[in-house]
């Protein structure tokens, strides 16, 4: 054989990738083609793959993955962090998007799946996973999505009055209680919306807090998810704070909450959300 045709030879015998992405791990994935049968263990990311206009792609999602309705009717495997191995391998996914939390993807890895670990938890990582999402799809336009969402959040800001400004608000995310902090998504979009969280970003993003706390910041407006209201108004201390005395409490439906605390392709509804909130109960 020829010098010429060995070279051939071995560089045809070469594995060709022709895709690779970077998760939240730090891990290089690398994919033959854009996987076509994905599993998705986090709403946000499900969420994400349907605004990328690729939710024909997903084969199975997490027991909280709701939204677009299409996604209801796909098989279900279980709690994102912790889901079932056995449902997730019986669906032949060519790749599954988890959190960076969840605890199965070296189980997952040993039997042969594909696992991206991708878990948005600031404005920029929205902006950032769904540049990878759409990259693993090899759709071009995630860029242009997450500009319209940029700006939708930042027309809702100026949509309000400037009586919004300098609001205080505390949100809470359950009731341990656990708030969103300035640190988190929801801090930086009411941030955007010109309000004052009352829980500071150096207690982490989503901390568990004294009540007595929330008594003593006695903040003017308080949204909580529906889900939890019963009872919140009847802590110790409670019925003294400014949003309580005043009725300036927004209850978040269970459709609207969950919008508002999945860090995806929702950001902008969230915002209008709450600035609705703002708009109705600022003093």
């Amino acid at each position: 054989m020829s010098l010429c045709m060995w070279i051939i030879v071995v560089a045809f015998s070469l594995p060709v990738c022709a895709l690779q992405v970077k998760d939240d791990r730090g891990m290089i994935i690398h994919f033959d083609r854009s996987p076509q049968r994905i599993v998705s263990l986090l709403p946000s990311l499900t969420e994400a793959v349907c605004a990328l206009g690729q939710c024909q792609r997903l084969v199975g999602v997490d027991c909280y993955s709701n939204y677009p309705q299409s996604v209801k009717h796909l098989p279900q495997v279980g709690e994102g962090l912790n889901p079932n191995i056995e449902a997730i391998v019986a669906l032949q996914p060519d790749v599954v998007l988890m959190a960076k939390s969840s605890r199965v993807d070296e189980r997952l890895q040993s039997l042969g799946i594909q696992v991206l670990a991708l878990e948005p938890k600031t404005h920029a990582d929205v902006k950032r996973v769904l540049e990878q999402i759409g990259q693993l799809l090899a759709v071009s336009h995630a860029p242009d999505l997450w500009r319209a969402i940029d700006a939708a959040v930042t027309a809702a800001a100026q949509s309000l009055p400037a009586r919004i400004k300098a609001t205080r608000v505390y949100f809470e995310v359950n009731p341990a209680p656990y708030a969103a902090s300035e640190g988190s998504f929801i801090g930086e979009t009411l941030q955007r919306l010109g309000a004052k969280n009352i829980v500071p970003a150096s207690l982490g993003p989503f901390p568990k807090i004294n009540a007595e706390y929330v008594v003593r910041a006695n903040p003017d407006v308080m949204m909580v998810d529906g889900r939890h209201h019963q009872g919140f108004e009847d802590r110790p201390g409670w019925q003294g704070i400014r949003a309580i005395r005043e009725g300036r409490v927004c209850v978040l439906s269970v459709a609207q909450n969950d919008v508002v605390v999945r860090p995806g392709p929702r950001l902008a509804e969230g915002a209008r959300i709450m600035a609705q909130c703002l708009q109705s109960k600022a003093p």
